[in-house]
């Protein structure tokens, strides 16, 4: 097992290795004198892990109830919100007590609002079980529910008590759900990590789990130390995310937000080559590792229709929205842009 500590405004550790979740209920024991606890999922992850999960905490002496709402980004909605919040009413928890957050992406955002802001916050813990949760997600603490007007639009930063990522899990994943995480994995050795993305460019689909969630969550780590309210470095973060939530948006989630990240990034790229940020040396190796991964590089919608997206976007400052461009591997810039120029840098790179 390998544990990367987190410093924020509240300290924990991100445990990572395989067979982790059989001790998931010890884990937490050692956190916390909490007599019950709410273990959220979804319905394609709790047949799988939720009997583990729930038989781990039970024999660490925790009462344990289940919430479990059906898989997909559209449940991370108001409605399923409100749900679970007056399902944490009805089963009389307290604010002693703690939620697990098992499952991907969609799980850790709704039971991290939730924990947020059911009782002014309770603790919980994160238990990601794809690829795309391990590396980014479950950590640094970012919580939220999509609103009609667009994704992530409603949340908290709240840091959770504690990330147990048995990479086990990962095994269970499908093949397109475990490809959406490499996008991410992908993002990190783009912004951050020469040595990272060379791994990723050699070794594709086969690249070392351990070593190299491990090195994600790390970088990940760093970056919320320095930012973690996400007013300077942490934007950085956001790479591929504008046009990618405004590609998730024009499919109506109908494209998975790895596809969409793999796609906003390679529109970044090709816009930053023609516009002379980033050499065609940098623009070719981009798309060449997206490629090697099998990841998309395209879309059927228009400049002007993703330029739409984006106005709603929540790293939208005024006039202005905070592109994050690649310059080369292992450094890309924070360039804010005026709302009336972003239409020409997508459609220069699509």
């Amino acid at each position: 097992m390998r544990t990367v500590p987190v410093t924020a405004s509240r300290n924990y550790e991100v445990q990572i290795g395989s067979g982790l979740l059989p001790g998931l209920g010890e884990a937490a024991r050692k956190l916390t004198k909490a007599k019950k606890a709410a273990i959220i999922s979804e319905t394609n992850v709790w047949p799988l892990y939720g009997g583990v999960a729930e038989k781990s905490m039970n024999g660490a002496g925790f009462e344990t109830v289940s919430f479990v709402f059906p898989a997909g980004e559209a449940s991370k909605s108001g409605e399923t919100y409100l749900q679970l919040v007056n399902f944490l009413a009805e089963n009389q928890l307290t604010r002693s007590d703690l939620i697990i957050a098992l499952g991907g992406g969609v799980v850790g955002d709704l039971a991290g609002f939730a924990a947020a802001t059911y009782l002014r916050g309770i603790r919980f813990i994160q238990v990601p079980t794809t690829l795309l949760a391990a590396v980014d997600s479950s950590v640094g603490g970012k919580t939220a529910i999509d609103l009609p007007a667009g994704k992530n639009l409603c949340g908290a930063f709240y840091q959770p008590s504690l990330v147990l990522c048995d990479i086990d899990t990962l095994n269970t994943l499908p093949p397109d759900i475990f490809r959406d995480g490499c996008a991410e994995v992908i993002k990190y050795g783009i912004l951050y990590d020469p040595d990272l993305f060379e791994h990723l460019r050699t070794r594709g689909m086969e690249f070392d789990r351990e070593a190299v969630i491990t090195r994600c969550v790390e970088l990940k780590r760093d970056v919320v130390a320095e930012d973690e309210f996400d007013t300077g470095a942490r934007m950085r973060l956001n790479l591929g995310h504008t046009v990618g939530h405004g590609i998730e948006a024009q499919s109506h989630f109908g494209i998975s937000h790895g596809s969409a990240v793999a796609i906003g990034t390679a529109i970044v790229t090709r816009a930053a080559a023609v516009c002379g940020i980033c050499s065609e040396e940098t623009r070719n190796t981009v798309l060449e590792v997206l490629e090697t991964f099998g990841l998309p590089m395209s879309c059927d919608y228009s400049a002007e229709d993703l330029y739409r997206s984006a106005l709603s976007d929540k790293k939208r400052s005024g006039g202005t929205v905070n592109l994050i461009i690649p310059e080369r591997v292992g450094f890309c810039r924070i360039a804010p842009t005026p709302v009336s120029e972003i239409q020409s840098f997508i459609k220069a790179g699509l």
